[in-house]
């Protein structure tokens, strides 16, 4: 039996909720995360770092903007992880810089706002919000936030039957389900049935399919490759090549991905782009 990709994987979600088909699903996702009624929503390119080429570029999850919020979102897979945090945070203060630099002053109108979606988190809480604030809850600047919503607290809602709390819930809870769980939560409403049918078309999608593979088993043998350093006992220096020379052969691949789909003439270098995650400049340089 083949593996159901859900939207607890980034590529997933970024396939489903980015596509501008698609908006009135993020719309809904966003307005149960904000508690907001969204009148206008715009999806922007998630390249961050792409004034400084000293940099290595990174891509955000998603990154939209609504008529008062720029909104970074990260979908973590595993949020137990001791780097998410720190990476995420780089990644909201990069968006906060750019947008405090670019303006024609210093304002603290539009919110800045993260959204992660973290599932193993290992907490109890069903959402936390945080700010940059003192120990009296005075907030040093009142546009920063960042939400995290503890996935597993609402996919485990799903199996307690409570259809007040389901019913409530239903756009996070989606977000973790498959097969027949999924299709019984979709019953009658729209918005559900939407995001199973262009979830099960990326499911069928067998070039959807072979970036998955890849990229899983990319990571089994990164995380192979470093366990086994951890085990000869290696001296960290040599453990510090050994990341950088598995980090080069997995940027090549992804170089080698991207040749052989530029040859389809059916694919934009902008679906190329999200496959392989290389930037639109770094594919238009392998076309040359």
């Amino acid at each position: 039996m083949e593996k159901y990709y859900t939207c607890k994987y980034d590529r997933a979600f970024k396939e489903v909720f980015l596509k501008e088909s698609n908006k009135d699903l993020l719309k809904a996702l966003l307005e149960k995360v904000l508690n907001v009624e969204i009148k206008e929503l715009q999806i922007k390119p998630n390249e961050r770092n792409q004034e400084n080429l000293n940099i290595k570029r990174k891509t955000y999850d998603a990154l939209v903007k609504t008529e008062k919020e720029k909104i970074e979102i990260e979908v973590n897979a595993n949020a137990d992880k001791k780097y998410i945090n720190p990476r995420n945070l780089s990644y909201i203060c990069d968006l906060y810089s750019h947008h405090t630099l670019k303006g024609e002053k210093y304002d603290e109108k539009t919110q800045i706002v993260q959204i992660n979606f973290s599932y193993n988190l290992k907490d109890e809480e069903r959402i936390r919000e945080y700010y940059v604030q003192d120990n009296s809850n005075k907030k040093f600047v009142e546009n920063i936030k960042i939400i995290e919503i503890n996935m597993d607290y609402f996919v485990n809602m799903w199996y307690t039957k409570n259809e007040k709390e389901i019913d409530e819930n239903k756009i996070l809870i989606m977000l973790g389900l498959e097969g027949k769980e999924l299709k019984n939560l979709s019953k009658e409403d729209k918005v559900v049935s939407k995001y199973m049918e262009e979830l099960n078309k990326i499911n069928e999608d067998p070039e959807f399919r072979e970036y998955m593979t890849y990229e899983e088993d990319q990571r089994k043998i990164y995380n192979s490759m470093m366990s086994e350093a951890e085990e000869m006992g290696l001296e960290k220096g040599m453990k510090k090549g050994l990341k950088q020379g598995i980090q080069q052969g997995i940027e090549q691949n992804k170089i080698e991905i991207a040749k052989e789909l530029i040859k389809n003439d059916n694919l934009t270098i902008e679906y190329i782009s999200s496959v392989t995650g290389l930037s639109i400049e770094e594919i238009k340089k392998i076309q040359n």
